[in-house]
């Protein structure tokens, strides 16, 4: 079997990012926080930090004690983005980007003569040669190359940073044995516990288990896709179907107190609503968390009929909030996730409702604020918190700026404008 996919892994993207931007960052220890506050988890450490023992997770406190002289920066998702979609730009000018898996992970699929191995090797210095040239020399990236798209990735994990590794089907499966369960790609912590429960301590043992041991372990057919992820096969997928969507906060000092974190919930809930109507889906539950000083923590969720309406779910929030008991330590972080989603193709509208009037008035609010910026027109449960809860970039998840953070509204809009003046201007004189 030949080799057939590239992956590309950009190193500590988001600390990487800000060490590009900025040259007095760079070989300087950098974490990048979401939201900056002492106890709030790094989202990013950049390689000087990491030989601090700084990795993903490490709270600002704990990363200050480990090194006195890091440098703590607040997260910019806009840049992110600008940064992401330009490195697919880079690389699509080397090879098709196959599939994005996430803001810092593309894959590439290999064709003709580029799946020979030393044409590949070739391929994948000239896209870090490009990538230095046209980004930055700081958007380093670990690249792997294999049979198929999971061994790849793992491929990339092998050497980091700036690393180049090749898996040929001749090297399967010893090249792995040197690997922890817990480093291939769809194995946490939960999934290494079923592993030992079943005897399977090891990379090794994984790799000799027969299809039918997997297919136990992972409770179905994903045990068998592993089975062949592990042999070089590229399994089919099934088509991919959204089941949640949400938003979760760590709140800021001036936050930290009923109504700071009620108004927070509600600004995040008209954010996820918008997301919801944009992917063109319903909602039937709605899951709300808070989390504590002293580990304490409250959760609870609502089922109702399908929806996409603000209003609708606004009340919900209210319901959930007024059900809640009375918590005396000072509330730390909150979440909203909408659950049980379905496509807004297969709703059936009321008979007791005029939802034409209620879709009329979310798209009108939609299109305001991504005209005019977030703040435009909102729901008044979230106004002592419109600047709370920005744009958040999970790793598996990239978002729209202009819809989650209401940027770039009026720019786009003048850009429209400049170009229907163009192109009447054009229409006119024919010179």
């Amino acid at each position: 079997m030949s080799l057939q996919f590239l992956f590309i892994d950009f190193n500590a993207f988001f600390a990487s990012v800000e060490q590009q931007e900025r040259p007095e960052l760079r070989g300087k220890p950098v974490v990048v926080l979401p939201v900056m506050a002492e106890n709030t988890a790094c989202i990013a450490a950049s390689y000087e930090a990491k030989k601090y023992g700084i990795k993903t997770g490490t709270s600002a406190k704990e990363a200050r004690n480990l090194c006195p002289e890091i440098i703590i920066l607040a997260a910019r998702p806009s840049l992110y983005v600008q940064y992401h979609k330009r490195l697919i730009e880079t690389v699509e000018s080397c090879i098709p980007v196959h599939t994005v898996k996430s803001i810092d992970e593309m894959a590439c699929e290999l064709s003709g003569s580029q799946k020979l191995k030393e044409n590949a090797i070739a391929l994948a210095q000239k896209i870090k040669q490009t990538i230095a040239e046209n980004v930055g020399e700081y958007m380093r990236a670990s690249i792997g190359i294999a049979p198929n798209i999971f061994l790849a990735k793992t491929a990339s994990d092998m050497q980091k940073p700036n690393g180049l590794i090749v898996i040929e089907q001749k090297d399967l499966p010893q090249i792995l044995y040197r690997l922890e369960l817990q480093e291939l790609t769809g194995i946490g912590r939960n999934m290494v516990k079923r592993l030992y429960r079943d005897g399977i301590y090891t990379v090794e043992q994984l790799c000799s288990a027969d299809k039918e041991l997997l297919r136990k372990v992972w409770h179905g057919v994903e045990g068998e896709r592993m089975y062949e992820r592990l042999r070089g096969i590229e399994p089919p997928l099934p088509p991919t179907h959204h089941t949640t969507i949400g938003h979760s906060h760590m709140l800021t000092p001036n936050e930290r107190n009923t109504e700071g974190a009620n108004a927070v919930m509600h600004r995040m809930l008209q954010k996820a609503a918008m997301r919801l109507r944009n992917m063109k889906y319903r909602t039937k539950t709605m899951h709300a968390g808070i989390r504590y000083y002293n580990d304490q923590q409250w959760s609870d969720e609502l089922t109702f009929d399908d929806t996409s309406d603000t209003m609708k779910l606004t009340q919900a929030l209210t319901k959930l909030l007024e059900r809640k008991p009375d918590i005396q330590e000072k509330p730390l972080q909150v979440s909203i996730t909408l659950i049980n989603l379905t496509p807004q193709e297969e709703h059936t509208p009321s008979l007791f409702e005029n939802e034409e009037r209620n879709s009329a008035l979310n798209t009108a609010v939609d299109e305001l604020n991504l005209r005019f910026g977030k703040t435009a027109l909102y729901f008044g449960d979230a106004h002592n918190a419109l600047e709370s809860s920005p744009a958040r970039i999970a790793f598996n998840h990239i978002p729209d700026i202009e819809i989650e953070d209401g940027k770039g509204g009026r720019a786009k809009q003048k850009k429209k404008q400049e170009k229907r003046e163009t192109d009447l201007t054009e229409e006119i004189d024919p010179l």
